[in-house]
């Protein structure tokens, strides 16, 4: 068939039109697949490194995005866009993100309406000042090295200290008063300076005669002398003494229940049942609110009739409704008048976690958290003892963290600073891990006035 020139440019335009609508009907529906292919993901950054970051969706399932944004920061909450299908196993691209909060947003699963609440976002905000070592270093109340205290804090920015009896004995008021200064003064945050001055056996202040004119009773005593009323005034003492020092954390009262004098806590405890028990911790956590030192309950769950976990282990076969009739109530009746720190042990507790030191064990920090309702600050006994030295997975404060501890008592700071650096880089710890523990020491410094101008938010 022969066409004519008119006919053949007739059919080179149709032609032309079909091919551009095919192309623009193709082009289209690869957009729209596209579109059907883009995908969205809500959480939070929980680890930023050069060239990626590490994030945790809502279901707490983590993945790591491929981007080198130095906009992204941890503990932004973030909506990702992407295409095809995570893999949680390596890196992922992504197609856009926004930030869903802004910095100052503290994230929704570190609030309550606890006791420090009011002083969340101040706590907050200052710890978004801080280096990722110097958060680190929030959750460390570290026994006073025997030298270089000073060099120690500046490298650290420790959570605090501990004083022992080697650290007072012999000084003066004015000695005491000036090498607590010193720490103060040296710290980029205001310190934690705590002590054991339970009365009795362990006073590591009243047994110094230069600070005190006699040791202070112990609980049994004082209860024999003067009964609960006797008891409230000896905390204020106790507490007036300690403030002024610059001592503003007492490692006590001894919350466990021994009416048994072959016990090994009996002589350190109040020496009654589980009532009597529960009214003298309510008498010493009322009296404490008076003054600028806070009171510790110890050691959670409780001793019973466990052994020294100084020199090695000890296992409670108790069983779990005697613990919540027994030992329990004495901490629950703190814990409603204000406590704002507890201890906990590290006695193997195997009705609530077989095998597992209480203070490794998230099982007996969700019964503190969530049966008891304690909103304070938790925090391990020491963890050089040799009873989680001997238990621990690989790091005794890797797992004390993990376990939902806010405050670890620690000796050998270096190593343990080591240990929570370690376990971030292979990601057994978050930089969320970090920051949540030291977002609530924080808000505890701020609810006790240790910052300068410290007010509410």
């Amino acid at each position: 068939m022969i066409f004519s020139k008119k006919n053949l440019t007739i059919l080179s335009v149709i032609l032309l039109i079909l091919i551009t609508g095919i192309t623009f009907v193709f082009k289209n529906n690869d957009k729209d697949k596209k579109k059907e292919k883009l995908s969205e993901i809500k959480g939070e950054v929980i680890k930023v490194g050069k060239d990626n970051f590490v994030f945790r969706d809502d279901n707490e399932d983590v993945y790591t995005f491929n981007c080198s944004d130095n906009e992204i920061s941890v503990g932004q909450m973030l909506l990702i866009e992407y295409l095809g299908v995570l893999n949680k196993k390596s890196s992922n691209d992504i197609v856009s993100y926004s930030v869903l909060n802004e910095s100052n947003s503290i994230p929704k699963e570190w609030q309550d309406s606890g006791i420090f609440s009011d002083y969340y976002q101040l706590a907050y905000d200052y710890l978004k000042t801080l280096t990722l070592d110097e958060k680190i270093g929030q959750l460390l109340l570290v026994r006073v090295p025997e030298n270089n205290q000073i060099d120690a804090i500046k490298k650290y920015n420790f959570g605090g200290y501990i004083l022992f009896a080697r650290d007072i004995n012999g000084k003066t008021k004015s000695q005491v008063v000036d090498m607590i200064k010193s720490y103060q003064d040296a710290s980029k945050t205001p310190m934690l300076i705590a002590t054991d001055e339970e009365g009795g056996t362990v006073v590591r202040v009243s047994s110094n005669t230069n600070l005190a004119e006699s040791r202070f009773l112990s609980p049994q005593d004082l209860y024999k002398k003067g009964g609960f009323d006797l008891i409230y005034n000896d905390t204020i003492n106790k507490s007036k003494l300690l403030n002024g020092l610059g001592i503003n954390v007492n490692l006590a009262p001894v919350a466990d229940v021994s009416t048994n004098p072959t016990d090994y806590i009996y002589g350190r405890s109040f020496g009654q049942n589980t009532e009597l028990t529960s009214k003298y911790v309510e008498k010493v956590i009322e009296a404490s609110k008076g003054d600028a030192v806070s009171y510790t309950l110890k050691h959670f769950p409780g001793y019973s009739n466990n052994s020294d976990t100084h020199t090695g282990i000890s296992t409670s076969d108790k069983s779990y409704e005697d613990i919540v009739k027994e030992d329990l109530p004495p901490f629950e009746a703190g814990i409603k008048k204000g406590a704002e720190a507890v201890l906990v042990s590290h006695n193997i507790v195997k009705n609530i976690d077989d095998g597992v030191p209480a203070s490794l064990s998230k099982k007996v920090n969700n019964v503190l958290r969530n049966d008891l309702g304690f909103t304070g600050v938790v925090m391990t006994d020491d963890l050089d003892m040799q009873a989680v030295k001997d238990h621990s997975s690989k790091s005794a404060v890797v797992d004390a963290i993990k376990a939902g501890n806010d405050l670890l008592i620690v000796t050998d700071y270096e190593q343990s600073v080591k240990d929570i650096k370690s376990a971030l880089d292979d990601q057994t710890l978050t930089n969320s891990d970090i920051e949540k523990a030291a977002f609530k020491v924080l808000a505890w410094k701020y609810y006790k006035l240790l910052f300068a101008g410290n007010h509410k938010s």
